[in-house]
This record gives C-alpha cells, sequence and structure tokens, in this order.
C-alpha cells in the first residue's frame, strides 16, 4: 500500500509538471503592471513585442511580418465581449495574413483564442476556441491551406492584462496570430 502511494505521489507530481508551461518568460512590462495606460494598450493593440525573428523557410519575406506600416505586423485580434465577430477592420489584418500565407505554403500560423476572466473556464475554452476559428475560417476562405493552420484556446489562462476592470479585460478578449519561428 505505501508503494502505491509513492507511485501515485509521483505521477501526479509528473502530471503536475506536465501542465506547467516551460520556456523563457517575456517581460511584458506596462502591459502587466499597468494595462490602462495608453501607451501600453497602443503597443498591445499595434503587435507589441510580437516581432518575428524565427527562420520562414524558403520564399518567405521575413522584412513584410516586421515592417510595422505593414498590416502584417498586427498580429493581435480584440473581440468583444462574448463575441466572436469578427470586425471590418480585423477583416483587412486577416486579409493580409491570408494573402502573405497564400504566397508561402511553406509557413504556418497558430492562432490562439483567449478570453477574459468572466464566465467558467469550460465556456471561455470554448469561446477562445470560436474566436480563433472564425479566424481560421476567413483564412481558409482567402486560400490558406488547413495545412497552414493550428487552432488553439487557452480561455482565460493566458491573460496580458491582470487587473479586474474592463480596461484589461479587453486586452484578454484576444486572437493571436503567432507565425512559426517563434
Amino acid at each position: 500500500m505505501r508503494q502505491f502511494l509513492t507511485y501515485l505521489v509521483l505521477t501526479l507530481f509528473v502530471l503536475a509538471l506536465g501542465g506547467c508551461r516551460f520556456g523563457p518568460v517575456k517581460d511584458r512590462g506596462a502591459d502587466v503592471t499597468d494595462p490602462t495606460s495608453e501607451e501600453s494598450q497602443q503597443e498591445t493593440m499595434e503587435g507589441g513585442d510580437l516581432s518575428f525573428s524565427g527562420d520562414l523557410g524558403s520564399g518567405a519575406r521575413m522584412e513584410e511580418l516586421n515592417d510595422p506600416d505593414s498590416p502584417l505586423s498586427k498580429r493581435v485580434l480584440y473581440f468583444d465581449f462574448d463575441s466572436s465577430n469578427v470586425t471590418g477592420e480585423q477583416r483587412e489584418i486577416i486579409d493580409a495574413h491570408a494573402a502573405f500565407l497564400s504566397r508561402n505554403p511553406d509557413v504556418s500560423v497558430v492562432l490562439e483564442g483567449h478570453a477574459d476572466e468572466r464566465g467558467t473556464r469550460e465556456y471561455n475554452l470554448a469561446l477562445g476556441e470560436r474566436r480563433a476559428k472564425a479566424v481560421e475560417q476567413l483564412l481558409q476562405v482567402q486560400g490558406v491551406a488547413t495545412d497552414q493552420i493550428q487552432v488553439i484556446s487557452f480561455g482565460e489562462e493566458r491573460p496580458v492584462a491582470l487587473d479586474h476592470n474592463e480596461s484589461a479585460w479587453r486586452l484578454n478578449r484576444r486572437v493571436e496570430i503567432l507565425y512559426s519561428g517563434y
């Protein structure tokens, strides 16, 4: 019996570690400590520190992704409360990413769906997935291959703003477009 309990504790410990996120943690500076500051919101809304630094493969042009004047530099899409509807401005950004991905079939993206802390975990996971799938559908309509896109939802689990108010919640209701190589 004692040996069984030892194995049980070890198994639970390993499972707990498996759920942890390893790797470097980004210091988001003002985004975390003061999400209501105008500079912080502007930086986050314009893509913040999501610049690309990896190798995209043959034919891909990294300059397009890092050019602050390009719509491709905008890789965070924000949503209204309890909504997965894509707005007109977001469609322009998605269209630009779709064109880039269509020109570069060896490049792939991960669409991370997120929600604010309101609602149950299960509901927020489903909402984050609906948001990411809405973006995925628009990319596919524009000709992006299904094998270039991966959808994942984190629900409320990865907030960029930690306050408990509307300005923080607005920043957490998002889909992040992450290119291969991040």
